[in-house]
Order: structure tokens, then sequence, then C-alpha cells
């Protein structure tokens, strides 16, 4: 493990602790952690269990702040929306921080970043990913994400058949 994510670990982890223990006092022993559950390699099912780098990021922060955590799933699209109903006390599901979710949740320290790219087969032989390249291709991508939003500012021209989310 670099240095750089176990300073942001523990930095988190401080944060983490702190966030929690104003939200729900000095006695405040569990929380309710939050992943999606269908993005590997950060966060699945496997033989029943959820694992993946968010789980373990999850569980690495809960040692640090000494808490007993419980991770539950949660549907992408209601992740924000659950935490503000306080079906969960957080969210450790790589979750880009944007100035639209930063109106209404708090965020830690990045602990990574992971940079989108476009992908397609080696036979597509694909060199140019302006809008007008991509002109009658389909664009796939998973809805309500840094990614989506993305192309509906910056692809919206396309024939909206050409965009699909999932």
């Amino acid at each position: 493990m670099s240095m750089k994510l176990i300073k942001a670990i523990a930095t988190a982890a401080f944060v983490f602790s702190t966030i929690v223990g104003i939200a729900h006092g000095a006695e405040w022993k569990k929380a309710k952690i939050a992943v999606e559950g269908v993005y590997p390699p950060f966060n699945y099912i496997d033989k029943g269990e959820l694992t993946g780098f968010d789980v373990e990021i999850g569980k690495a922060l809960c040692a640090q702040a000494k808490l007993e955590c419980e991770f539950v799933t949660q549907d992408w699209d209601g992740m924000i929306p659950g935490l503000l109903a306080s079906k969960y006390d957080a969210i450790i599901s790589s979750m880009s921080i944007t100035e639209e979710r930063k109106k209404k949740v708090d965020f830690t320290a990045k602990y990574y970043n992971t940079p989108a790219h476009f992908m397609a087969a080696k036979s597509a032989a694909i060199k140019d990913v302006s809008p007008k390249a991509l002109a009658g291709k389909t664009i796939g991508v998973q809805g309500s994400t840094t990614q989506a939003a993305f192309l509906e500012t910056n692809y919206k021209d396309l024939d909206r058949q050409s965009l699909s989310s999932g």
C-alpha cells in the first residue's frame, strides 16, 4: 500500500469518525455504510458477501475509527437520497466529487482517482472521439454518473438513441 493511500485513509478515517460523532453523539459505536454492490472491482457481491476496494477501504476506516460497521447495498440512483433520508450513515462507493453533489452531501478528501475513457473493440478502429466522429455510434454509460452527465453536456447533439444508459 502506498504512503499516499495510507495518509488518505488516515485522513478520511479522522473525518469519517468526526462527522459520524457529530451526527450521532459521543456514544455512537456503529455505522451503516452504503455501497452499490455491482461495480467490480470496487464493490460487488462474491459468494453472497460484499467485497471489493470500496468495502476494504470502508473496513479500514471503521477499524481506524473504532466503529462496528454494517455494509448495505443501495441502487446508484438512490445513493444520495438514501443518505439524506438517514437509511445509512455514509457512502463509500467510488462516488465522484461534483459541485452538484457537494450541495447535498459532505465529502472527505479523495482517496483515489480513476479517469474515465472511451472504449471500443480494436476492430472498430476509432481514433477520434469527438461528437461529430461518434455520430451514429451507440455510446453506453451507467445512468446518474459523472460520465452520463459528461455525455449529456458534451455530446448533447447526438441522436438520443446513440446515448444509452442503464
